[in-house]
């Protein structure tokens, strides 16, 4: 008797999307915001929580909601989809969209939830790679004075100049020859990728969106630190989606909500692989609380932006590690010599904790850094340095 053969092979074949527990003093492996909401907001969502039956469900339709994402958006409460973090509209989006041998085409290394989800519902990633070479530099923008208003805008970046860090760049022409040659109906970018920092820029998803009517899919998830967006893109391509959470900027990761940008009609597809009341009222409450503090989310994201310049200008200075531009909250760490794992195990020894991505294709000598409090930050400047001395030490007894 063997239950298990009636689970579907392609799903016995992957491996599980998780994600070791270790605690640390010092949490910088999942890009969470450091600045966590302030007190008065926490009271007043209590308060207004506690004036409703909790017996009630919630909104079957989230209309406050999704009225407010859509002012703060810019686009209309008829194209916007709230759901239980953006995962769940990722798999939901997914679910309408791929079927047994449907191809989709992920730019990698990227959040392996793409795939993960995409085989799983009988699908075949399509997997182009992120090209390294000399090209447009991910250097850091202005993000915190074009966040001043909380505006979506699109931003016009042209070929620029040669970036001779070898970071990580989009070849937005093998994107587009690998949905061509495929056929595939869905594509999906993450910009800024998680997780190496590349943005993709507006112009060249727009050449995607030209291409012909297959979905083009923008994971937004880390856009504020950028100070970039595709949203104003989407009254001109209905085959546009926007997928944003409030797990970063917005600082609302342990209440998991996340919205879905498109047309009205995709709108209406999507929601009919949404799962009932899948919102829970207080995540809605924090989320409209948190949405009516622009001023508070621009001042924490520039100080973010300035902590991340910060920190990759004290690594520029440091030997035998390589900090790769970024316009998300983390960076890539890349070691030139030493062990990347021995040099994560020596930090996490020391209460001091990173994301290992040695698996990534493309990113064996790597690990991921997001950036923290100014106070976080110089401990993983002291235990990074203290690993790549341990390291040193090791090579040379190895060698005596």
């Amino acid at each position: 008797m063997d239950p298990l053969r009636h689970v579907k092979p392609a799903v016995r074949a992957q491996s599980a999307y998780t994600l070791a527990e270790r605690p640390a003093q010092v949490k910088l492996n999942q890009n969470e915001n450091p600045r966590d909401q302030e007190q008065a907001l926490k009271r007043r969502v209590v308060e207004k929580a506690l004036a409703r039956p909790w017996s009630r469900y919630p909104a079957f339709d989230p209309g406050e909601l999704l009225e407010a994402l859509a002012r703060f958006a810019g686009w209309r409460a008829d194209g916007v989809l709230a759901g239980n973090g953006s995962n769940e509209l990722i798999e939901a989006l997914l679910l309408v969209t791929v079927g047994a041998g449907t191809r989709v085409v992920i730019p990698e290394p990227t959040f392996t939830l793409y795939a993960h989800l995409t085989t799983i519902l009988g699908g075949e990633p399509v997997r182009v790679p992120i090209s390294r070479k000399a090209g447009r530099s991910s250097s850091p923008r202005p993000a915190a004075a074009s966040l001043s208003g909380f505006e979506p805008r699109s931003v016009s970046q042209g070929p620029g100049s040669p970036d001779p860090s070898g970071s990580f760049v989009y070849d937005v022409d093998a994107i587009r020859e690998a949905r061509r040659a495929s056929g595939a109906p869905v594509t999906i970018v993450c910009s800024p990728n998680n997780p190496t920092g590349t943005s993709l820029p507006p112009t060249d998803v727009e050449r995607l969106c030209r291409d012909g009517d297959g979905l083009v899919v923008v994971d937004e998830a880390y856009h504020e630190f950028s100070g970039a967006s595709v949203v104003p893109l989407l009254a001109r391509h209905p085959n546009l989606i926007v997928l944003r959470t409030f797990s970063k900027a917005m600082a609302l990761a342990g209440l998991r909500v996340g919205y879905l940008l498109a047309s009205p009609e995709l709108v209406r597809e999507v929601n009919k692989a949404r799962l009932p009341y899948n919102l829970n009222f207080f995540s809605q409450l924090a989320a409209l609380a948190a949405l009516e503090e622009k001023e508070t989310l621009a001042a924490g994201v520039g100080a973010l932006v300035a902590e991340r310049a910060r920190l990759l200008a004290r690594l520029a200075e440091m030997p035998g590690v390589r900090a790769l531009p970024s316009d998300a909250n983390f960076f890539l760490l890349e070691l030139e010599a030493a062990d990347p794992r021995a040099v994560f195990d020596s930090m996490a020894r020391r209460g001091v904790l990173v994301r290992d991505v040695t698996s990534y294709p493309q990113l064996e000598r790597c690990l991921r850094v997001s950036v923290g409090s100014p106070q976080e930050n110089d401990a993983f400047l002291h235990a990074l340095g203290t690993a790549l001395t341990e390291a040193g030490q090791l090579a040379s007894r190895q060698r005596a």
